[in-house]
């Protein structure tokens, strides 16, 4: 699975912007390093109504609910409780939020509240958006379809509880994240998500390649060099 994004000027690709879900590939290898997700593995789908590839329309509706539904998210925890966030406003009750893998599948606001956001929250709390300092998103809206990146988008610090096995350690990171929503009837329906998880892990000093290696050096099948009896 893979998001880009593409910048052209006069016909010409000048800038991409692209996270592949290179987790998703140690899932499917029985590979995995990191802490368990909570969310559901799948397969993830395209757009339910099979319309992705031909959009037409003014997005301007679309863009607006995803603009009001990501203010209101950003409302807690400084204005109020999870009530602020007026999800039943913004989300289809059986929405589908596909997120990367280390995060997973959640589905409906029960789903997206238990296993995406309140560890989220709890282990950044502080989530500061757009528009802020070095933090920029770029937004295309057309149809019932509305796409957001940045290159980050997003400033946080790893506190609380801490968030998918990392440590609160006290320290702030830059998130990057390619987002894709399709509003049904008002509603956001489905939600694709993938965030540089493995960037993420590097700012704090976490190399996950290398704990691929150490954790997978000793399956069945594998190949161990031996150096006086000592694995190397």
């Amino acid at each position: 699975r893979f998001h880009e994004f593409y910048r052209l000027e006069a016909g010409k690709i000048t800038e991409m912007q692209a996270i592949w879900d290179i987790p998703e590939v140690m899932v499917q290898a029985n590979a995995w390093p990191m802490a368990p997700q909570l969310g559901a593995f799948l397969c993830t789908p395209g757009p339910m109504t099979q319309d992705g590839l031909r959009l037409s329309g003014n997005g301007d509706a679309a863009m607006d609910r995803v603009v009001s539904m990501l203010t209101d998210l950003c409302r807690h925890p400084a204005e109020g409780g999870p009530e602020i966030m007026q999800l039943e406003t913004h989300w289809h009750p059986r929405f589908n939020w596909y997120g990367p893998t280390g995060i997973g599948t959640g589905r409906g606001i029960a789903g997206f509240r238990h296993w995406h956001q309140i560890p989220f929250l709890r282990g950044m709390p502080d989530r500061k958006l757009d528009a802020m300092g070095d933090l920029m998103s770029h937004w295309i809206g057309e149809g019932n379809y509305v796409c957001e990146t940045g290159w980050p988008n997003m400033r946080l610090t790893l506190s609380g509880d801490g968030w998918m096995g990392l440590p609160p350690l006290g320290r702030e990171v830059l998130m990057r994240s390619l987002d894709f929503w399709r509003v049904e009837n008002g509603l956001i329906r489905e939600n694709w998500v993938l965030v540089d998880l493995l960037d993420i892990y590097r700012q704090i000093g976490i190399d996950v390649f290398a704990r691929l290696v150490e954790f997978n050096k000793a399956r069945p099948g594998g190949s161990i060099s031996l150096s006086n009896g000592i694995p190397s």
